[in-house]
């Protein structure tokens, strides 16, 4: 079962990055949630949100694809 968040370690293998630049990410779509009015948690972001904001493709069956658009 997949989790409604995206912790780092999951953001460094979708995204083909390091652990640091994985943490800058998340942190800035946290920054951009917090301006929204939203409550975030350090190291992890919705995974709606991530995957809209990092463009993350979705099957013909609604299967994750994995891949960046």
């Amino acid at each position: 079962m997949q989790s409604d968040v995206v912790r780092v370690e999951e953001a460094m293998m979708r995204l083909d990055c390091s652990r640091r630049k994985a943490y800058e990410i998340l942190n800035r779509l946290n920054s951009e949630l917090k301006a929204k009015g939203y409550i975030t948690i350090a190291g992890r972001v919705s995974r709606s949100y991530f995957e809209q904001k990092c463009r993350i493709g979705v099957g013909a069956r609604g299967q994750d694809t994995g891949k960046i658009q």
